[in-house]
Formats: structure tokens, sequence, C-alpha cells
């Protein structure tokens, strides 16, 4: 029968794949960092040979390229019959959400010059609602760059700050107050009023984007 003939024999080891690779490798990535991101240690994690890799991913780059993939595989696509400020906002929010999942990937979304199939589809799927709307080439990208300059600087700084939380925030605060006093009196104004109002950064994405987007128009 089929199915026997393609059960795996006793002590083989089990066919690799390059799917099965990424994966290892994007979970590598995502709990210990790119720079954990090795052949050795991708194979340790799935019980193969370093060299064994190579016959589903060339090297480094191919294999970033891969990552990459996976996580704009995550990224809500933009339907051309949405608006496309809507599209705009849901897709923007899509990516901050990915890249929070995945911050390394952080500055290598738009790097790769040999994207997957998936990078390509979602590219295709923004200028495809752009284009209904009456986007030209040039102003579509114009409209792509801004926003994502939004998005991602936005990503890597909530990526940097030394505190993320309300809680963190106000454990600080004393320590950020004292280096104000008496030298840098709207800085201590403003963290003052930050630190009592339980401020979190990442709130401040959507409120932003928002203004990032009622600024733009249509052009050619």
């Amino acid at each position: 029968m089929e199915a026997n003939s393609q059960q795996r024999r006793p002590g083989r080891p089990a066919r690799l794949s390059r799917t099965q690779i990424l994966e290892a490798a994007l979970e590598l990535a995502d709990r210990d960092g790119l720079e954990a991101v090795t052949m050795q240690r991708i194979a340790r994690a799935i019980g193969a040979e370093p060299m064994s890799l190579y016959r589903h991913v060339r090297n480094k780059e191919d294999l970033l390229d891969g990552l990459v993939d996976l996580v704009f595989a995550e990224i809500e696509l933009p339907s051309p019959d949405d608006p496309w400020k809507v599209a705009m906002r849901r897709r923007a929010v899509s990516v901050r959400e990915a890249l929070g999942r995945h911050p390394w990937a952080i500055g290598l979304m738009e790097s790769r010059t040999h994207p997957g199939s998936a990078t390509l589809a979602y590219h295709d799927a923004l200028l495809a609602n752009l284009f209904a709307a009456g986007f030209s080439a040039r102003s579509g990208t114009r409209v792509t760059n801004i926003v994502d300059s939004y998005v991602y600087g936005f990503a890597l700084q909530e990526k940097t700050l030394p505190v993320s939380t309300p809680e963190e925030l106000a454990a600080l605060g004393p320590e950020i107050l004292a280096g104000y006093a008496g030298r840098y009196p709207h800085l201590e104004t403003a963290a003052a009023e930050l630190i009592a109002s339980g401020f979190r950064y990442g709130d401040e994405f959507e409120p932003g984007l928002d203004l990032v987007l009622g600024a733009l128009k249509r052009g050619r």
C-alpha cells in the first residue's frame, strides 16, 4: 500500500523539509534572538546533522529570507474592496502585532533581495488596494513608505525602551524625577503627569497612526 511505502524505516532519521527548518529557526529567534540562529543550533533542535540543512537552506541569507517570509505570512492582507485608509490602518496594526511576536524582525522586513511568496503576496495585495483607490505606483509607494516608517519606527522604539508597563514606569519614576528636578522643569512636569496617569507607550500606537493617516491624501 502507498501509506506503508511512505513509512519511515526503524532507525532511519525523519526526512527534513525547508518548513521544518524554518519553523525551528523561528522558534530560536523568538526565544533567544536572531544571533542565536545558527545551523548548529537549528540542527540540534530538530535532531539532524548541520550539513543536512544545506539541502533545503542554501546559506544564512536564504534562511533570513525564509524567516522574514514567515513573519509576512502572519500579516492580514488588505482587500481591494476596502477603503484605502481602512486597509492601511488594519494592515499597520497587523504588522505591529507581528513585530511584537517577532521583535528580531524589525529592520529586516523590507531588506530582502530575494523575498518569498508570502512577502510578495503581501506587497501585491497592498498595491491592489491602493491601485483600486486611484493611486499611481509612485503615490502608492509614497503613502506606503510614510505609514511603514511610522510602524517600523514605533516598533523599534517600543522594543528598546527601558520600561514597557505603567508598573515599570512607576517603579522607575522617583529616579527619573530626581534626575530632572530643578534642572529640566518641562521634562519633570511631563514625566510626573505620565507616571501619575499610568502611561503605557504601546497605547500610543493607534492614536499616532490615526494622525498619520488623517494627514495623508490620495495623489498621483
